[in-house]
């Protein structure tokens, strides 16, 4: 049994305890945070990253949902800022919510034409299908009129690098190279908006991130998932480590997707995010045999 599946079994013998010492049922928030402080699940799905995907294609961050605590890491220079592609994109659409009531436009994205990446188009798409698609033609839309002045303050409080100040359109939706980010900070960016999940504009992204692992660029997460679900986004960037590749895939899944309690970002050597998904799954299935 793995330590994913240990876990739920473990949270559920603790939250049969807790309720048993005393007249009132424990609430399971509570038994889930007693659990997330044994170090056991985090220690052994630690290990099993770290013996067994030593691949130097694949880098990775393993994070504690909770705390943000980095548990295990194959990334050279995680710090270090770079292009990290569509992993950008939530943020965007928070910061765009924010200047306009969270009201988000539905789109027609005709693929090629429109400068999206899926040459046939998504159609019609609203803000959770924009996440789950990473559809490129809806957030050149909802950027087209945006600044880097009006992204900085959403960034800021996601602990995220700002943008320069020049920054519009492509570049804020990630498919120029200048604005840089760190990994590990982008990592933890997603944390807390797994934390504001209920707040307007990270409750579509979220609805986007999950609709992405059932049915979007983040599919082969879920399809290699047997005992639970995940939280999504994919993406591509510029290649920044040698050896030199076109382009890498970024992926960032949170586990399991109701209430997570950790966070993998992988990046794949010399392929696109949509295909990273399909490590980042491999992955996430030993942490859960």
């Amino acid at each position: 049994m793995g330590p994913l599946r240990k876990f739920a079994a473990l949270m559920f013998l603790v939250t049969l305890v807790l309720a048993s010492a005393g007249s009132q049922p424990v609430p399971a928030m509570e038994a889930e945070n007693a659990v997330a402080k044994n170090p056991l699940f985090a220690q052994s799905a630690a290990q099993i990253l770290q013996s067994e995907f030593q691949n130097r294609d694949v880098s990775f961050l393993f994070l504690d949902a909770h705390t943000g605590t980095l548990l295990a890491s194959r990334w050279d220079s995680p710090n270090q800022p770079v292009p990290l592609g569509s992993l950008i994109k939530p943020f965007i659409a928070v910061a765009y919510g924010e200047e306009h009531q969270f009201r988000y436009p539905i789109h027609d994205c005709k693929g090629e034409s429109g400068g999206c990446w899926l040459p046939r188009g998504h159609g019609e798409v609203d803000i959770v299908s924009a996440v789950a698609n990473s559809c490129n033609s809806y957030f050149r839309m909802l950027t087209a009129h945006m600044s880097s002045a009006e992204v900085v303050p959403s960034a800021s409080r996601f602990g995220l690098e700002p943008p320069v100040p020049e920054l519009s359109g492509m570049d804020l939706i990630g498919l120029g190279n200048r604005w840089l980010i760190s990994p590990l900070h982008m990592a933890r960016a997603y944390l807390e908006l797994n934390h504001r999940r209920d707040q307007p504009g990270a409750r579509e992204v979220v609805a986007g991130m999950a609709q992405s692992a059932r049915e979007g660029t983040g599919l082969e997460v879920n399809r290699a998932l047997r005992h639970s679900s995940a939280l999504v986004k994919t993406g591509t960037a510029a290649c920044t480590h040698r050896p030199h590749a076109p382009g890498d895939g970024f992926v960032v899944a949170l586990v399991p997707a109701v209430r997570p309690e950790f966070l993998l970002m992988v990046r794949v050597h010399g392929v696109p995010g949509a295909k990273a998904a399909t490590t980042a799954g491999r992955m996430l299935s030993r942490i859960e045999e």
